[in-house]
């Protein structure tokens, strides 16, 4: 029986996706929640799983297709893997290797073509290494293993260098790689340009001494970890609860515009901006207000690790009321973020840097960071702003009035 692979359903804010990578090919056999193929949207890149035991029929949209919310984008015949094993295998000189490959259960990450191709010439299929999404092993990583192998034996390795020809132009010493733009960074870069034609948008500075916060760490850090399974302090959880409590006495940074009508949200959702290697990425804490230090920092470090797995969902990354950007974590130590609509501002963090600074009339040297507010000034008055960046340094330079909620 022939079942209809469908996309998924995608959200109101999302219109359509695109077919990014098929991980199995017509004819292929699968197994039940095995990912048939990966689809990627302007927010996050969907996977879609087989729903049965089958055979891979049918491919309607191939790579690189647009697809609309619940098209049908293949089909699977329920119960037909058996059948078609052999067929899928025409060349394969042992029955007892192929098996395995067939059903996919040993490595979850190995390819059924790739492990046949090591096995036929001798490769122990855990040298291999993956290039594929979430370090899966496909054909084309055997392919080049046993290339290498050959090649490490007699001939030249000549064929690797061929196989990367249709990508990279060659000009002498000088190449160019020209890859497509994903739908992540294309619609990241069409809503920065947005925010910037459509916006009356400032930026105001500050600076924070960071010593109390570096110090409440030191002291009290293994402690904390200890305490809360694993979970390290670091310095955003700060910036989250003082950022939940200025938001609180300057609720116009916590608006946003909605036509000609100002939202003024009860509630704090803070986004926090994540690289990952498909752009940025901007999940959200939700009810950040009742987060504990330990909550916000599990929450992030979740977070990161959802977004180097290319897991984060829908749900992780829509709303939010404010968001705040690290740029410190690179080196940055002062730039000018933009605002992510139809938020009204936006926090930037920098480098903490030892700088002399004038203490009681004493050069003091002390580490320092630069605060940046981005905000729309249609709705956000600089008196507001500045206040928002002086509360923010008042509750960080003292972190005991976070507790004392003073």
């Amino acid at each position: 029986m022939a079942i209809e692979i469908k996309a998924p359903t995608f959200p109101e804010s999302v219109a359509d996706g695109t077919v990014a990578t098929w991980h199995k090919k017509p004819g292929e056999a699968v197994k039940r929640d095995e990912l048939l193929v990966d689809i990627e949207t302007d927010k996050v890149v969907l996977e879609v799983v087989a729903p049965a035991d089958g055979v891979l029929a049918e491919i309607l949209k191939n790579e690189g297709d647009t697809v609309l919310s619940e098209e049908v984008i293949a089909r699977v015949e329920e119960g037909a893997a058996a059948a078609a094993a052999p067929a899928a295998q025409p060349a394969a000189a042992s029955a007892p290797a192929a098996a395995p490959a067939a059903g996919g259960e040993e490595d979850p990450i190995l390819a059924p073509a790739a492990r046949k191709i090591a096995e036929e010439n001798g490769i122990d299929p855990a040298t291999l290494v993956g290039t594929g999404k979430g370090g899966r092993i496909t054909k084309e990583d055997a392919v080049a293993a046993v290339e290498a192998k050959k090649s490490g034996a007699a001939a030249p390795a000549a064929k690797p260098a061929a196989a990367a020809a249709p990508v990279v132009t060659a000009a002498g010493d000088r190449t160019e790689k020209r890859v497509p733009m994903t739908r992540l960074r294309a619609k990241v870069a069409e809503r920065l340009v947005e925010a910037q034609s459509s916006m009356a948008m400032l930026t105001t500075f500050n600076e924070v001494n960071m010593k109390p916060i570096m110090d409440l760490r030191s002291k009290y850090k293994d402690m904390f970890e200890k305490k809360h399974n694993g979970v390290r302090l670091g310095f955003m959880s700060f910036f989250v609860k003082a950022a939940t409590e200025a938001l609180k006495r300057q609720p116009g940074v916590n608006a946003s515009i909605d036509g000609n009508d100002i939202v003024y949200h009860g509630y704090q959702d803070i986004g926090v901006a994540v690289s990952s290697d498909r752009g940025l990425v901007v999940p959200v804490l939700r009810n950040a207000e009742f987060m504990s230090l330990a909550e916000v920092e599990g929450t992030i470090a979740d977070f990161g690790k959802k977004a180097k797995a290319g897991k984060l969902t829908m749900e992780d990354m829509q709303g939010g009321t404010f968001t705040i950007s690290n740029g410190g974590v690179f080196g940055s130590l002062l730039s000018t973020p933009i605002v992510n609509p139809p938020q009204t501002a936006i926090l930037g963090m920098h480098k903490i840097q030892e700088r002399p600074m004038a203490v009681n009339g004493q050069v003091v040297i002390l580490p320092m960071m630069y605060l940046a507010l981005s905000y729309d000034h249609r709705l956000i008055d600089g008196k507001e702003a500045v206040t928002f960046l002086v509360t923010m340094k008042d509750l960080l330079e003292d972190p005991a009035r976070l507790l004392l909620d003073i």
